[in-house]
């Protein structure tokens, strides 16, 4: 463990960062309703994150050439803090969008700060060991930043201060760090056509799990909320499904190194299906059974992005893969930006239902597309493929690239 001791300041600060940045997103959803809000507002407020999350992935690149890790880190943690303290004085959903939107190009650039520098500080010898810490670190802080909320109360300002708090703090561990960071990143080519050629599967498994996931962060308390669930059940219920996404996520991404991937989307995304549907007709109301059955929900829906990403990794030439990374990031993030209006409506229609029927019914879909990829080209053998491991956190690839220089194999 001698190399994740110099990391510690960092992995701290990722801590409190992604434990506030994963208290917002729910406690948005349950204030808004509180407020009177309703369901297909509260889903407009989501997509706004979204779509900031998105721009930001484009550009975070130029602001960490022009004035470093550091700087860039304090000025969006800021900017973050400064819109949670913003959206406590005033409760109106169009300015909640912006500050969202203002939010999800900060955070986007905070993580790219934090994932970058940590790949920067590690060799191909222990980064998977090291991600799997940061990835455990990242499980940790969101799963107990739900609590905050029935310990807090919805009402008032609090919450919103604690955010703020947290984000500010994230500041203090990445401050007092190595003083030696990253070397500035390379300028990266965003072609999104070519990211298709290389893979079509690997875009619409991404667009899918955007579609469905930022749904679930987003609109899931209020399905919770609307099926008779206290505010710690849906605490709860939405830490049970991000516990089990981490669950499946190693031993999946292990299994589909060895195999044919794509059987294994296959598989995992079938697991989606079947427990979406279950959560829509065979759970009904019953607390536990929700909380189980989204357990298993995350278990399968969670990884596929993780599958999807090695996936297109696998037909990507030397030099590509960031391409690859950065493009994905990006179809993700617009079926994220749909995706919780789309199920926001549904909800408020159809009634909670049809949320988790929405998301089979997106499952579906690309179950489909997958088995006619699987007949239009052949899969690239175990053995003519690195181990994707690393990918197995959404960005770290991606991030990687941007930190630090090529690997020797690929100067060569």
């Amino acid at each position: 463990m001698n190399h994740i001791r110099p990391l510690i300041p960092l992995l701290v600060t990722a801590g409190i960062l992604i434990g506030g940045n994963g208290l917002q997103g729910t406690y948005i959803a349950l204030r808004g309703s509180a407020e009177g809000f309703s369901p297909s507002i509260i889903g407009m407020i989501g997509a706004g994150y979204s779509v900031g999350f998105a721009i930001g992935c484009i550009y975070v690149t130029r602001l960490l050439r022009a004035i470093g890790h550091i700087r860039t880190f304090s000025a969006m943690a800021s900017v973050s803090a400064a819109s949670a303290i913003g959206m406590s004085m005033i409760i109106d959903p169009t300015f909640w969008f912006a500050m969202r939107f203002v939010t999800g190009i900060a955070v986007a650039s905070l993580f790219a700060t934090v994932e970058s520098w940590i790949n920067a500080k590690v060799t191909n010898a222990n980064r998977a060991r090291t991600l799997s810490v940061y990835r455990l670190v990242d499980l940790t802080s969101v799963t107990v930043a739900q609590y905050i909320i029935p310990a807090a109360g919805i009402d008032g300002p609090l919450v919103f201060n604690i955010i703020a708090i947290a984000l500010t703090l994230s500041l203090v561990p990445i401050s007092l760090a190595d003083k030696s960071g990253p070397a500035p990143p390379e300028t990266i080519a965003f072609d999104l056509k070519a990211v298709w050629r290389i893979s079509p599967l690997a875009v619409v498994g991404v667009v899918a799990v955007g579609l469905s996931m930022a749904a679930f962060r987003n609109i899931g308390p209020i399905y919770a909320e609307e099926l008779g669930m206290s505010i710690t059940a849906i605490a709860t219920f939405m830490s049970a499904g991000i516990i089990g996404g981490v669950v499946l996520q190693y031993p999946l991404g292990i299994y589909s190194d060895k195999l044919d991937r794509r059987r294994v989307i296959v598989w995992t995304t079938i697991g989606s299906i079947v427990t979406g549907a279950y959560l829509s007709f065979g759970a009904g109301t019953n607390e536990t059974a929700n909380i189980v059955g989204v357990f298993l929900f995350g278990a399968f829906s969670m990884p596929l992005y993780s599958l999807c990403s090695a996936h297109g990794n696998d037909y990507a030439k030397p030099g590509e893969h960031a391409l690859v990374s950065a493009g994905l990031l990006f179809y993700w993030s617009v079926g994220a930006t749909v995706g919780p209006l789309l199920a926001s409506i549904l909800l408020e229609y159809y009634g909670p239902r049809a949320f988790f029927l929405y998301t089979s019914f997106i499952f579906m879909g690309f179950l489909i597309f997958t088995v006619r990829r699987m007949r239009a080209r052949p899969s690239v053998p175990p053995s003519e493929r690195p181990s994707r491991f690393r990918s197995l956190l959404r960005t770290s690839a991606y991030f990687n690239k941007l930190a630090s220089p090529p690997d020797k194999d690929e100067r060569e």
